[in-house]
């Protein structure tokens, strides 16, 4: 699909996938970074920082590498990876019965320059029992998932709804990834 190899700037199994089942195998080179929201800094615009920031730590001259932060927004909150089980229950409990969005924050630079973009889909969810919370906490998965869910696994099942890209909840809206690879992998010519 490219013509240079595609660095991926994330450790995120999810986002690996999701370029393999596009046919592309990425070099995984994750940028370790302070992933923490400047004050009065909105979400739209903390996913993209952190997306270009991520991108800039690991670009060499040439390469081709894709970058992306993904945050759940509710009612202006930024939900990020929850790591604890008792952060995963509040956030799940606050998200059960509501609507929420969805950024991904996405950079690439190549040949050709660098652009950066931000993708947003509204989620709803059904309510949830606290047997179910409890329940999916115990699982494990919460933990490491903006918002503390993968709609690819046992939190989708609690998705009523979703409008945009669904691959941008997985933590990568793909083909909008693929296009920004695509506008910089060439350099312009004379």
């Amino acid at each position: 699909m490219f013509s240079l190899q595609v660095i991926l700037a994330s450790a995120s199994p999810r986002r690996f996938d999701l370029l393999r089942s596009a046919g592309i195998d990425p070099e995984v080179r994750p940028a370790n970074l302070n992933e923490t929201r400047r004050p009065g800094e909105n979400p739209l615009a903390m996913v993209e920082r952190l997306a270009r920031e991520k991108r800039d730590a690991v670009a060499g001259a040439g390469e081709l590498v894709l970058a992306a932060d993904t945050v759940v927004v509710l009612n202006g909150a930024v939900l990020g990876k929850p790591g604890t089980p008792e952060t995963a229950k509040k956030m799940l409990s606050s998200l059960s019965g509501q609507i929420h969005q969805v950024l991904t924050g996405i950079a690439v630079a190549g040949p050709g320059g660098t652009s950066s973009m931000t993708v947003s889909t509204q989620v709803t969810w059904r309510p949830l029992s606290d047997k179910e919370i409890d329940s999916y906490v115990a699982s494990g998965e919460p933990l490491d998932k903006a918002g503390g869910y993968g709609i690819q696994g046992g939190g989708g099942d609690f998705v009523v709804t979703v409008v945009g890209c669904t691959d941008n909840v997985v933590g990568l809206p793909l083909t909008t990834a693929l296009e920004l690879l695509a506008s910089v992998e060439v350099a312009d010519g004379p």
